[in-house]
């Protein structure tokens, strides 16, 4: 961390065209120390640190900053993460790179037929869900109201509302369902 710190120093002293004597007038530290800090051969305290980013006109969070990578907005279907299994019936797939930093969470969802259907209660959580049906037959409750989605079928609905997804049937269910806010994201998960 000190070398990135350093290396920062360096390059913005030298973006603003100024010598080590102009740094060590500005923050009283000498030349020598200024050289080993900029070569990452020592360390700063949080004060000191403080004086050297006033002197070149930049703020503290200027040395904390990481740099910013350009986000990778296609997501091949090879590269997709799975999220989760419950049991052997329920697999999703992140469809986004952004799993666990982004706004909202779409997912694929794949669900296999069971032998015997288990039946799951319906939950409620913070915000919207929006589901599509790609393949076979989604029986979707919401509240008190059961009904199945076909392919092309969709559903949205506020996810406050006590909601549950099942395959009551012997084919599996593929469906994509996207959910704001990203729960991943809300509850600090790792994936």
């Amino acid at each position: 961390m000190n070398k990135n710190i350093g290396e920062l120093i360096k390059q913005k002293r030298t973006e603003n065209k100024m010598t080590l004597k102009d740094i060590s007038e500005a923050t009283e530290l000498s030349i020598g120390y200024l050289s080993q800090l900029e070569r990452g051969l020592t360390s700063i305290a949080h004060d000191t640190l403080k004086k050297v980013a006033k002197a070149l006109g930049v703020e503290m969070t200027y040395f904390m900053e990481q740099p910013k990578t350009k986000e990778k907005a296609v997501l091949r279907s090879y590269e997709r993460e799975i999220l989760r299994i419950e049991g052997s019936s329920i697999i999703e797939y992140a469809m986004t790179n952004m799993a666990d930093r982004g706004e909202m969470l779409p997912k694929l969802v794949e669900i296999l037929p069971q032998k015997e259907v288990e039946e799951s209660l319906p939950y409620p959580h913070e915000g919207e869900e929006f589901v599509y049906v790609l393949e076979g037959i989604l029986t979707l409750q919401i509240e008190e109201d059961i009904c199945d989605l076909y392919p092309g079928d969709c559903a949205h609905y506020k996810s406050t509302r006590t909601h549950n997804w099942s395959n009551q049937t012997n084919k599996v269910v593929k469906f994509i369902t996207i959910n704001t806010p990203n729960l991943f994201q809300e509850a600090g998960e790792k994936l």
